[in-house]
């Protein structure tokens, strides 16, 4: 019987896209192929497009991920009619897909679930996301098959089933031979057709962050170590998972932004504050965080900002932001909206309306960070303020609605909390703000509109260069400042949170 099943099912599900918290996914098409495992040729295959239960789910954002429309399906045959020949093809054998395990293997399941019948079981699971980002990975980007498909030459992907899972067969044949080629000449091939040897490395056990020298045969061989012996516990006999670094989107749902470089550490800043040492809780809190590409980070910008001028002079409304006092929880909301590049991101609403805060008095924990710099060598400007118990709560409970349409839009990165709450300083929570930057033509700048009040006046300041040096002393550890600020989303190299991006900052007197 093994011998007889012994083809690879490679298969893909196209579905739609929920809309709000707490609905579901339905299945709209599902193709596979069995491959020979000895040979790589197709031998069969199969596709359908599938009659949701509700065809109300079919909306306008799930047409544009797929191009599946109601008329498409409505006289398509039910789930539960083409679900022998789905088991057939999959019971008993090898599975293999793009981002299958976290996502198209629990719409299998879930389907089967609904119609009370048994699931099918694989044999053994091969998801090329988690392992061509841990042998190919870095060089193609953000690793989602349409980018891998540009990155050889074989076309655009139509995120359609059958189309899918034939484009996964090509992409893991192109990956396999320049490893092997790779593998064969070694002391030939650079060393940037693999990754930097100064690559930073995080644990996920500690969350700290270590700068090894890494050559390539040591790249290579931990690569055959993680092959054959997963640190995770498998979850099924035969069943191989791989470390998961990039983050996928077999259905284009969420959004994922344009690879760059790997975040690079500078000189941390040492400041520390209080009566005691709080060296190492800064240093924990220090981590790198995801970070786009500029030009998507302009956009982002551009889409966000007002152009409401007010009596101050700063060219955002106030009335775009709340108050702490002002703000609902059960009024908080999220939803998917579209984004750059056809992308989608999660968008998070009060009353419908995109969420801002304006929150006075915080006072400045740690000053300016200049840690980590993005892929033009840019510094990412960033510093850590206390956070209210009103603000935790708010910021808490838009967390917990992010991290779960996140998880049911089929993401499988690691969610980063935005509220940070450290072992032994659990009752000192803290947030950190970012200041954005990008370039102005041959001119870097900070996005962020700073302003210093002074008694009963304040006056806007202006830098004439990027230099970082000049905010050091506004956001020294306990200053204090009114911030304005946005919440976003973002999902990036297997990294999800949500980001507080600073829009306009008042500094106090000291």
């Amino acid at each position: 019987m093994a011998e007889e099943r012994s083809e690879i099912a490679f298969f893909d599900v196209e579905t739609t896209v929920p809309t709000r918290t707490g609905q579901g996914f339905a299945i709209l098409e599902f193709g596979a192929i069995l491959v020979c495992p000895r040979k790589l040729v197709e031998l069969r295959s199969y596709s359908t497009l599938i009659r949701p239960a509700d065809l109300s789910h079919i909306t306008s954002l799930s047409v544009r991920c797929n191009g599946i429309t109601k008329d498409a399906v409505v006289s398509a045959p039910a789930f539960a009619d083409i679900a022998d020949l789905v088991y057939d093809l999959l019971h008993g054998r090898i599975w293999a897909g793009h981002n299958i395990l976290r996502f198209d293997c629990a719409r299998i399941r879930e389907a089967f679930a609904e119609i009370n019948r048994p699931a099918p079981e694989p044999k053994g699971t091969i998801d090329s996301l988690a392992l061509l980002t841990q042998k190919f990975g870095r060089r193609a980007g953000d690793m989602k098959m349409a980018t891998l498909a540009t990155y050889f030459g074989l076309g655009k992907q139509t995120h359609r089933s059958l189309d899918d899972v034939r484009m996964n067969l090509e992409v893991l044949k192109y990956c396999a031979t320049v490893l092997f080629l790779e593998s064969s000449l070694p002391d030939i091939f650079t060393d940037n057709s693999w990754v930097s040897p100064n690559a930073i490395t995080r644990s996920r056990t500690n969350g700290k962050n270590s700068t090894e020298q890494i050559g390539k045969d040591e790249i290579i061989q931990l690569s055959r170590d993680k092959f054959a012996c997963p640190s995770t516990p498998l979850p099924s006999p035969m069943k191989i998972e791989f470390p998961s670094t990039l983050s996928p989107s077999s259905v284009n749902m969420l959004v994922e932004r344009t690879a760059g470089e790997a975040n690079v550490p500078l000189d941390p800043n040492a400041a520390s504050v209080g009566p005691f040492d709080l060296g190492g809780m800064r240093a924990g809190m220090e981590e790198p965080l995801p970070e786009d590409s500029m030009e998507e980070e302009k956009n982002a910008l551009i889409s966000q900002e007002s152009s409401t001028s007010v009596g101050d002079g700063c060219s955002y409304s106030c009335n775009d932001f709340l108050e702490p006092d002002g703000v609902s929880i059960p009024l908080i909301s999220v939803t998917l909206a579209p984004f750059y590049g056809g992308t989608q991101r999660i968008q998070i609403l009060h009353q419908n309306f995109p969420l801002q805060l304006k929150c006075a008095s915080l006072k400045v924990r740690f000053g300016i960070s200049t840690k980590f710099v993005d892929h033009a060598g840019r510094p990412r400007l960033n510093f850590v303020v206390d956070a209210s118990p009103n603000l935790c709560n708010i910021l808490d409970g838009a967390d917990r609605l992010a991290q779960k349409l996140s998880t049911d839009s089929g993401s499988s990165s690691e969610w980063h909390h935005v509220v940070t709450r450290k072992q032994g300083f659990f009752n000192s929570p803290t947030v950190r703000l970012h200041l954005p930057t990008l370039a102005d033509g041959g001119i870097n700048r900070w996005t962020t509109e700073i302003y210093q009040k002074e008694s009963s006046t304040m006056q806007k300041l202006m830098f004439s260069r990027f230099d970082v040096a000049e905010l050091d002393s506004l956001f020294t550890p306990g200053n204090v400042i009114d911030a304005y600020f946005s919440l976003v989303a973002y999902d990036f190299q297997q990294n999800a949170g949500i980001r507080l991006v600073a829009k306009k900052l008042i500094v106090h007197p000291n």
